[in-house]
């Protein structure tokens, strides 16, 4: 009881002082107060470690970093405070208010926004969870609209690339709950042109069973440009491992890199 009590003072006292104090790898940040699970998650260094060791290892002072499935910001605050710019995507309309809250909370300056989805083409299309609810990290163009659904507006990366003449991209994270299988063939040109690094998640189980081989093979066709393929543990593999039973049926992170 007292525990529970205590839980419940100090989550009252983070809504009225309007943040909730967090540390990411020794880095203060504040964050908003109606997450606050997850955000003593990340304080403890629970949540996604190895990303932010990734973040940590190759975003420096010179970086331009893009955040593709931002959801409510733990990876834009911290690669905000590393970098020197940070172009960011939240197409859920809920994620994307608390995105917005955290980074007006840590006063960045050098983060641009997206609420769109970055697809395979233009238009207005819908989104759902396929967890439990909007806003939850797993809004997906993949979800059931049955479900609770928002209309969205999708826009294809190069239209993005030619409306906003970002500076050259060094780094890509992609985490978008298996919309990644059509749209990183749709940036084939741009990556090779540019070879950003590319921290992408993989999401195979999201799809029907019959069809994640031939999916993962397009991930590996448009990705075997790059010279080397790692693990999340920063062990090189072979981009062919890409198509596994193991990664047919299970979520894995992987770096491409020249």
């Amino acid at each position: 009881m007292r525990i529970r009590l205590r839980k419940t003072l100090i989550e009252t006292y983070h809504h009225i002082l309007g943040y909730q104090p967090i540390t990411i790898n020794g880095i203060k940040y504040k964050c908003d107060p109606y997450h606050q699970k997850f955000w003593n998650l990340v304080n403890k260094g629970e949540w996604e470690p190895q990303t932010y060791k990734i973040l940590d290892k190759y975003l420096d002072i010179n970086s331009v970093y893009c955040d593709i499935g931002a959801w409510i910001g733990p990876t834009v605050i911290f690669a905000a405070k590393k970098c020197k710019q940070v172009y960011c995507f939240e197409p859920d309309v809920i994620a994307y208010r608390f995105l917005l809250w955290n980074i007006t909370l840590n006063k960045l300056k050098n983060v641009l926004p997206n609420n769109i989805a970055l697809s395979n083409e233009d238009g207005i299309v819908t989104i759902s969870s396929l967890g439990s609810e909007l806003g939850d990290s797993m809004t997906s163009l993949l979800g059931d609209n049955n479900k609770e659904s928002i209309s969205i507006l999708c826009m294809k990366w190069e239209n993005w690339i030619t409306t906003v003449k970002p500076d050259k991209i060094d780094f890509m994270k992609i985490d978008i709950e298996g919309a990644e299988f059509e749209f990183i063939p749709s940036l084939e040109n741009y990556l090779s042109k540019y070879k950003p690094v590319i921290y992408l998640s993989l999401h195979a189980p999201f799809l029907d069973e019959k069809f994640r081989e031939e999916k993962l093979h397009i991930i590996v066709d448009t990705l075997k440009m790059y010279n080397h393929c790692y693990n999340e543990n920063f062990e090189e593999v072979d981009i062919n491992e890409l198509t596994s039973k193991e990664n047919q049926n299970n979520f894995n992170e992987y770096i491409f890199k020249n």
